[in-house]
């Protein structure tokens, strides 16, 4: 008997050991893939950037202590923090006399949350610039670099038209820079001039072309809507929504001062 009861206590403990491993890859394989791997090909580029592009710092605001309450009597999350932010500059104060005291005070119609659903990378988003060499002529090889001929502005946006798209995007944004951990922004700038040192060599007889593209995140999800009221009983408060609808969303938002090279070799102009 003491053999039996101390194979099943090994087994046990073997099963739940193999779910703790396969638990634990699971969680390292999302975590992988919420933060991709930037490829070789793939340059920063804001020092060598001729135009300073401001620094994209969405804070995640926290809610104060008033306003974490109030959101935790909702039944639907709320996320959004521009709607934060006017929850935190109010202030409810508690009456002694208050028994019997009813009002409901409409916030109006918001953007309640965003949840995301897939986080992808084009590292190719769009061709910002071409350098080219025609080495045909020549007997040994020669070398180009990245120079960016013309200033070039490459923005992002919403894939569709949907109420509130300013606090939509910033929701989109804050969400994928905190699952890609890159340098996002919905516009980007690459000014005139800007360079890099690395060099690509041309044999002989062939022309040589050196693509700068763009990258960009491919963020798609779920946006909630619904109205807001404030409800006040007595000295209890609380927040209500009302009339909650949902809509599919993608956006696509540039990496900001980074950008994709891509050397070709030809026989014959392309």
């Amino acid at each position: 008997m003491k053999g039996v009861e101390s194979m099943k206590r090994w087994l046990l403990i073997s099963v739940v050991l193999l779910l703790s491993f396969s638990f634990s890859s699971a969680v390292l394989a999302e975590g992988k893939q919420q933060k991709p791997k930037m490829p070789g090909s793939v340059m920063e580029i804001s020092k060598e950037n001729t135009y300073p592009n401001p620094t994209q710092d969405l804070p995640y605001l926290q809610p104060s202590e008033l306003t974490r309450s109030l959101i935790e009597t909702s039944e639907v999350p709320i996320e959004n923090p521009d709607l934060i932010k006017i929850l935190n500059e109010s202030t409810i104060a508690d009456a002694p006399l208050a028994f019997g005291y009813r009002a409901t005070i409409f916030l109006g119609e918001w953007a309640l949350n965003y949840e995301s659903t897939e986080t992808a990378t084009n590292w190719e988003y769009q061709k910002i610039n071409t350098n080219y060499q025609d080495n045909r002529g020549g007997k040994g090889p020669v070398q180009v670099h990245y120079r960016q001929e013309a200033q070039k502005s490459v923005k992002g946006g919403l894939t569709a038209k949907v109420p509130e798209a300013e606090h939509v995007k910033k929701m989109m944004l804050l969400t994928a820079m905190k699952k890609t951990n890159l340098p996002l922004a919905f516009e980007t700038i690459i000014g005139a001039g800007t360079k890099k040192d690395q060099v690509y060599n041309i044999p002989p007889k062939k022309l040589g072309y050196l693509y700068a593209y763009a990258p960009a995140v491919n963020e798609k999800g779920k946006v909630t809507y619904g109205e807001v009221y404030l409800v006040l009983k007595g000295n209890k408060k609380s927040i209500v929504v009302k009339n909650v609808t949902s809509q599919g969303i993608g956006a696509w938002i540039p990496l900001q001062d980074h950008a994709s090279f891509g050397f070709v070799t030809s026989d014959r102009p392309r």
